[in-house]
């Protein structure tokens, strides 16, 4: 618990000299200070430090964030280039992606890595798969997913499911669930 108190006391305390870039004015940096050594203290007291609620304790976060800063700008580049083409190349798709992670944590950071990556969202997720949408079918691929799970288990520590290796099923004009239904449908009726 010290150890992560410490790491998040660090981490709280870069990120605001970073938001804030003031270190001559005494008023916010005591300011600062208190509220960087309120939040640390609450999050004790509220036994909340763990390896799960400061996973950036350890350099293997670092190293799957900095993996994951690539992806999304090749993801990014591959967005702008289909949407500023005259024709316009985009091919949504909804599809689900298995996932092998055993703990809430590996399954959170492996949907949000989907979702910050440009032309794909998380919609949900059920019974062990992430339900994706995407706008390119290039961003569909089966083996991408599969590094960014595998990636993003490690990261966090988790006990990856034995079992083969993910699938990505795809679905073109067919929804798969209710509620991507309804999305699609508010959608279709906005664009008219």
């Amino acid at each position: 618990m010290v150890k992560s108190a410490f790491v998040l006391l660090i981490v709280l305390v870069i990120y605001w000299f970073t938001l804030s870039g003031y270190f001559d004015h005494t008023v916010l940096f005591v300011s600062g200070t208190v509220s960087v050594v309120l939040v640390v203290w609450l999050s004790a007291r509220m036994k909340l430090l763990d390896g799960e609620t400061t996973p950036y304790a350890h350099g293997k976060s670092l190293v799957y964030f900095a993996w994951l800063f690539k992806e999304i700008a090749k993801a990014n580049m591959s967005v702008v280039k289909a949407v500023l083409n005259p024709d316009m190349e985009i091919s949504p798709s909804v599809f689900k992606v298995d996932m092998k992670q055993s703990t809430d944590m590996g399954r959170t950071v492996f949907a949000n890595s989907i979702t910050l990556t440009p032309g794909t969202i998380s919609v949900e997720l059920e019974d062990g798969e992430i339900l994706v949408h995407a706008l390119l079918d290039e961003l569909t691929g089966a083996q991408g997913f599969k590094e960014m799970g595998e990636r993003s288990g490690w990261a966090v520590s988790d006990p990856m499911l034995a079992g083969p290796t993910p699938k990505v099923k795809k679905t073109r004009a067919k929804v798969v669930s209710k509620a991507a239904s309804k999305t699609v449908s508010k959608m279709a009726g906005k664009g008219k």
